[in-house]
């Protein structure tokens, strides 16, 4: 099958100046990409994608053109696939090509300069009590910062010198490495993307125009923070790079263990101890709260694990419009360290209740039925 003309290809006429030539050729490639046509069309796709790259090869260089205008296919070898230097307009607009696609900035900043990088943010974690995360807290906090130079000025060459413009970027930060096709911008590892290197560099800050140095800041608490919940404190992280904007710190908080509380979002939970006569007699108690007392009554014949709830004795949480509860779970305490008085009575007591049958063991006939099916009984 005889090939198209390569003007026919690009949609463009035999005087187009080179940047028509390459318009076109973006607007085709991206339009054919095989990233962007999937199924029935891929392979058309594909086919038309080989035909606008081919026509492009020759009409972006200057010799392939001249010797295409003035012979045709039959001037340029459709074989040839040179490197780097014999397709540099390619290997430039193919770059753009992928970088329209894919989201990025075609070659890596066509305006040129220093690239600039955001500082790293930093982590730190802040141990606060229960009570601190109920009710907020204002708090200071030392960290590691970074200061200008004193001795440099913060221009990290010794005093007397100067930094020179870096001789592989040319002052740009970035250089460009290409390979066949493909053009591909990265930083310049001779300056790390700064543009200049420091022959003579500050001996306080080692070239760095920075020192480190311990800072305050003063955080507020918000009251009803929780474990793991983080607050941001914008642009105290690491400095960035080539006036970069510096980073965020992230304080993370840590709830210390409570003697008496447990937390569970809203809501407080804590363990009440109860005396063998108070839960089977009743009577009121009282229990704690961050606020203070509460009371709370006791029905009799309370057992092991009846919770009681106490409703906005929680916590208001940071997003919360109203406090959590107070769930109180009962303890009963076996009395220990008897006397032989004491023994005595009990087992008075226990005669007693053993003569009254099951009417005063709420769970002694069900785990008696329960064992007798157990061992077949």
């Amino acid at each position: 099958m005889a090939k198209r003309d390569f003007y026919e290809v690009l949609g463009v006429p035999k005087n187009a100046s080179d940047e028509d030539i390459k318009k076109s050729y973006r607007k085709l490639a991206m339009k054919f990409h095989p990233d962007r046509n999937q199924g029935d069309a891929a392979k058309d796709a594909e086919a038309k994608f080989k035909e606008v790259k081919e026509a492009y090869e020759m009409l972006s260089d200057p010799q392939k053109r001249a010797a295409y205008d003035q012979h045709g296919h039959a001037g340029v070898d459709p074989n040839m696939r040179g490197g780097a230097e014999g397709f540099g307009g390619f290997g430039d607009a193919f770059g753009d090509i992928f970088g329209d696609i894919f989201g990025g900035q075609g070659r890596g900043g066509r305006g040129g300069g220093r690239q600039v990088f955001r500082g790293a943010d930093l982590s730190y974690a802040m141990e606060i009590t229960l009570e601190e995360a109920a009710n907020g807290k204002d708090s200071q906090l030392r960290i590691p910062g970074w200061d200008e130079c004193d001795t440099c000025h913060g221009s990290g060459a010794k005093p007397g010198t100067s930094a020179k413009t870096c001789s592989t970027c040319h002052g740009q930060g970035q250089v460009q490495m290409r390979q066949g096709f493909f053009s591909v911008q990265q930083t310049c590892p001779h300056c790390r993307g700064t543009g200049k290197i420091i022959p003579d560099p500050c001996g306080t800050c080692h070239g760095q125009g920075k020192v480190k140095k311990q800072k305050t800041l003063e955080v507020k608490i918000p009251a009803g923070i929780d474990d793991g919940m983080r607050i941001r404190s914008a642009g105290n992280g690491e400095p960035g790079t080539n006036g970069g904007p510096p980073g965020d710190l992230f304080i993370e908080i840590r709830l210390k263990k409570h003697a008496i509380f447990e937390r569970d979002g809203d809501d407080l939970h804590c363990a009440v101890p109860i005396s063998f006569s108070k839960a089977a007699l009743g009577g009121e108690i009282e229990v704690p709260t961050l606020g203070g007392k509460a009371a709370i009554d006791i029905p009799e014949g309370t057992q092991t694990g009846k919770q009681f709830r106490i409703r906005g004795k929680g916590i208001k949480g940071v997003r919360g419009s109203y406090p959590g509860d107070l769930y109180c779970h009962i303890t009963v305490e076996t009395p220990v360290k008897l006397t032989e008085h004491q023994k005595k009575l009990l087992k008075e007591f226990e005669d007693s209740i053993q003569k009254g049958g099951g009417k005063h063991q709420p769970s002694g006939e069900g785990w008696t039925d329960k064992l007798k099916g157990f061992f077949g009984g």
